[in-house]
């Protein structure tokens, strides 16, 4: 039976070893700064009675646990030069790898809804969207990214794996995986075909329609002024939904060569800069994230006086 896996991390790096490892904690530091941000912000305020930034925080919580799973591993790996990690250990980081990546498409998806009736059908919004509906369409958000991969896990955990244990990656993924197994991995890869499509390609598909009939209604508006102003309620969502969908695809939609250098090097941008793109950009282009923000902070200086 494996017991172990190799991951290879970064190869011939030893000359830049330090350097890519303090960049890596730099990015890592400021994303899990970041989201807990977000998180503080709309919990300790009236924004968590908004759906837009209940359904936010949760994306920060998911991106949050996301870079967690990853980003430590990997600068061990740098650090070392390649790491071992136990059988057990690798399904779990895949676990949590791919439950956060199924929960975060559905996440978006509920996001693009939430838009959609808010600019489409701005007089039933209040009526459609209450928070009971927002907090049923949050758990069962996590719940089926969770289940589905589950059983994903379940179905490797049958294969039986021989030969080199060495995986040419910076954590556990998918393919390089099934690469190492010696038993048939038709069943795995046609159930996981069809998960792809349930957790990726039906959630892109409501999120570009639900901005399909978003744009012909602002374009619709007679105004540029209330144009200009409608638009600026959804761009932040859609720059995320366009940097998400466009690392994730470019993976493993388009994999070139199977895991490639150039594959790491897409990996590393949607595992650090995914989870830390999310927040700037709520952060630089929400003004009701930055008012909240200078709020508490105001808050926090006075409280300090007070705590000493």
């Amino acid at each position: 039976m494996v017991t172990d896996f190799f991951l290879t991390g970064f190869q011939n790096i030893d000359n830049y070893k330090t350097l890519f490892f303090i960049f890596i904690l730099s990015i890592y530091a400021m994303t899990v700064s970041g989201n807990l941000l977000i998180v503080t912000l709309v919990s300790s305020s009236q924004l968590s009675q908004s759906p837009m930034y209940f359904f936010l925080s949760h994306l920060s919580v998911c991106d949050f646990l996301f870079s967690s799973n990853i980003v430590p591993n990997m600068m061990h790996i740098t650090l070392k030069g390649g790491s071992t990690i136990s059988f057990s250990g690798c399904l779990i980081q895949f676990y949590i790898f791919a439950s956060c990546t199924a929960t975060e498409c559905y996440l978006l998806t509920v996001m693009s809804f939430d838009r959609f009736v808010a600019i489409c059908a701005p007089l039933h919004y209040t009526i459609v969207v209450n928070s009971k509906l927002c907090l049923h369409l949050a758990i069962w958000s996590w719940l089926l990214g969770f289940l589905f991969v589950l059983i994903t896990v379940l179905l490797i955990c049958q294969l039986d794996f021989c030969g080199s244990m060495t995986i040419d990656h910076f954590y556990c993924d998918f393919i390089p995986m099934l690469e190492l197994s010696c038993s048939d991995v038709s069943p795995v890869v046609l159930e996981t075909f069809f998960f792809a499509i349930v957790i990726v390609l039906l959630p892109f598909l409501a999120v570009l329609g639900s901005y399909v009939s978003i744009f012909w209604t602002i374009i619709g508006i007679p105004s540029s002024t209330g144009r200009k102003k409608t638009f600026s309620t959804c761009s932040s969502h859609l720059l995320v939904v366009g940097t998400y969908y466009g690392s994730l695809l470019s993976i493993y939609l388009f994999p070139s060569g199977g895991h490639s250098k150039n594959i790491k090097m897409l990996s590393l941008l949607y595992t650090l800069g995914t989870p830390l793109l999310n927040p700037l950009i709520y952060f630089f282009r929400n003004q009701k994230i930055q008012r909240q923000f200078s709020r508490f902070s105001v808050f926090k200086k006075n409280i300090q006086p007070i705590l000493r």
